[in-house]
């Protein structure tokens, strides 16, 4: 649960923003965004049958979540940094918009099926009442971290004057919201991972 609501948070927070971003300060068609957006939901969804093998044969759910965690909080503080040089070095600040992206589709996909597993393995399968709360407190955490990221998020990172004119300064603030929150929730699995795992 303390892993996975930062997590949400991070993933939900940065969803909210990134069409935004890519429209109103890279300067890209609406048409390419959403494209771009709809390709990296797909990948999201597709990578974790990797990291999940990976984890299986190699690394382990603890090393995956631990790689997963820290490759989707530097890919949020890339997307920080690209929203924070768009205005001085457009080109520069899609290159890094291109890296962050592809470096949060590979931590999602070791992440995302590793943390499910482990609360999969917490009890033994006889206990199945214990399992079943385990899972319904982890679903807990997902909707409350998606519910905090989609709000909070496009409240510092969204922007707008008096007037409803958008900040277009402002999206990295969102992505830097949304990459603390998966270093807290890294940091917070490193910590607990063997006292309560």
């Amino acid at each position: 649960f303390g892993t996975e609501i930062w997590e949400r948070f991070n993933f939900y927070g940065m969803r909210a923003l990134l069409t935004l971003f890519m429209v109103n300060s890279l300067l890209i068609k609406e048409a390419d965004a959403a494209i771009i957006y709809g390709g990296f939901l797909a990948l999201c969804y597709l990578t974790p049958l990797l990291g999940g093998f990976i984890a299986d044969k190699y690394i382990g759910n603890r090393n995956a979540i631990l790689a997963g965690g820290s490759l989707m909080a530097l890919g949020q503080l890339l997307l920080f940094f690209s929203a924070s040089t768009f205005s001085s070095d457009l080109a520069s600040a899609k290159g890094l918009m291109w890296l962050a992206l592809f470096i949060i589709i590979f931590g999602n996909g070791f992440f995302k099926p590793n943390i499910s597993s482990m609360v999969g393995s917490l009890y033994p399968k006889q206990e199945k009442s214990k399992l079943d709360s385990a899972f319904t407190i982890f679903y807990m955490g997902i909707n409350i971290g998606a519910f905090l990221g989609q709000f909070i998020c496009p409240y510092v990172g969204d922007v707008k004057d008096a007037d409803g004119v958008r900040d277009i300064f402002a999206f990295k603030w969102g992505f830097l919201a949304a990459s603390i929150a998966m270093m807290i929730g890294t940091v917070t699995f490193f910590f607990f991972k063997n006292k309560y795992v």
